[in-house]
């Protein structure tokens, strides 16, 4: 029997039924012999997920960044885009792959999102987009964006891929912006094994993008756009609703999790954990906090280190800038002068474990080794 020091705790791991939950859905799939192609779950599975998520349209992909790049194809995106850096790089790369230029925007001090306040002195006559990201699930400023947007004549599409059933006065996230995009990544709170979806607002513009997905076909004879394969197959499609059935309990357990270690650190000196926003329903996607190397007696790497070594994995999400990737750093906007915050906390964020299986004694040990070195 392993001790406590020998188990590995991941910062995630999907929650997974009894196999047994899986199997009637897979002999319906092997009954029909439909493996793809908007198949019965496939459809079964857009039509929940829109009541489930208070949404008017929603379009399923076979993953996030393949859904990144048809919302910005949809909106017939050019030129310059307005994002941030403090994400997972996908986010720009569906921005490059549209042959968009990404444009980096420093971000909040306390949400981590793109600060509104920096997006205006970055629109150029090249600017059509600003693509914002709910990190770690915190809702943007949608206000000030929105606002922004609409006296510049720009396309907002969220990159929601953290924030699923996140709501802001009981009203989904979601639906701001043009167009909203989900993932549902095995890391993610809502998992298909891999998978994604873009919210739209309405039957017109979900055709548009369910044609995009399907590589341009409008029927079985005529493909009017440049397409791609992005359709989500039945037994993904399968997955998530059976994972639907479980995702509000699962949310629960999270928020558990992170009570107890907010509970614990918040009086840690150096440690610094995100405060919770009125009026916000959260999905505890992450559990962020900062380490301060000079009030802390650890910086941000060694205490990273020191939980490995106790097989204690966290995560730097998100260290490196996508900003500070070779692919990106030589471009005027990824300059650390003009992204000081970005750089600051990229160096001192840590990620610590979560997800609804995690058990009390595993957060206790992360709790300990943290706060054996006040």
């Amino acid at each position: 029997m392993e001790n406590d020091k020998s188990k590995i705790v991941p910062v995630t791991r999907p929650s997974l039924t009894e196999v047994k939950e899986f199997m009637p859905y897979l002999e319906k799939i092997w009954k029909s012999k439909w493996l793809t192609n908007n198949g019965q779950f496939h459809q079964q599975l857009e039509k929940e997920l829109a009541v489930f998520l208070g949404v008017e349209q929603i379009s399923l992909f076979n993953n996030g960044t393949i859904a990144l790049m048809v919302a910005l194809k949809a909106l017939d995106i050019s030129g310059e885009v307005i994002t941030t850096p403090f994400s997972f790089v996908a986010t720009a790369n569906s921005i490059v792959w549209n042959n968009c230029k990404p444009v980096f925007g420093d971000i909040d001090s306390q949400t981590f999102n793109l600060d509104p306040d920096k997006i205006e002195k970055l629109i150029t006559p090249e600017t059509t987009a600003i693509m914002p990201v709910h990190v770690y699930g915190n809702p943007c400023d949608n206000d000030e964006i929105e606002q922004i947007a609409a006296k510049n004549n720009l396309k907002v599409i969220y990159d929601a891929a953290h924030a699923f059933n996140v709501k802001k006065k009981g009203e989904s996230i979601l639906n701001w912006g043009d167009l909203s995009v989900l993932s549902f990544h095995a890391t993610k709170v809502f998992n298909t094994f891999e998978g994604g979806a873009i919210v739209c607002h309405s039957k017109e513009m979900k055709g548009k993008i369910d044609r995009l997905k399907n590589f341009g076909f409008v029927n079985e004879t005529q493909v009017n756009q440049i397409g791609i394969n992005g359709k989500m197959n039945e037994i993904q499609a399968a997955f998530g609703l059976l994972q639907l059935q479980y995702v509000e309990k699962n949310i629960k357990k999270r928020s558990k999790i992170a009570e107890l270690y907010s509970s614990q650190l918040k009086n840690v000196d150096g440690i610094t954990i995100q405060a919770e926003v009125n009026d916000i329903d959260l999905n505890y996607s992450y559990y962020p906090v900062l380490i301060d190397k000079d009030k802390y007696s650890l910086s941000r790497d060694e205490l990273y280190d020191l939980l490995k070594e106790n097989n204690i994995f966290s995560r730097r999400y998100f260290y490196p800038l996508i900003s500070n990737f070779s692919t990106y750093h030589s471009l005027p906007s990824a300059r650390i002068e003009n992204l000081p915050t970005a750089n600051k906390i990229a160096e001192k964020v840590l990620c610590l474990p979560i997800y609804p299986e995690l058990e009390d004694k595993d957060i206790g040990r992360v709790i300990e080794i943290i706060r054996s070195k006040i």
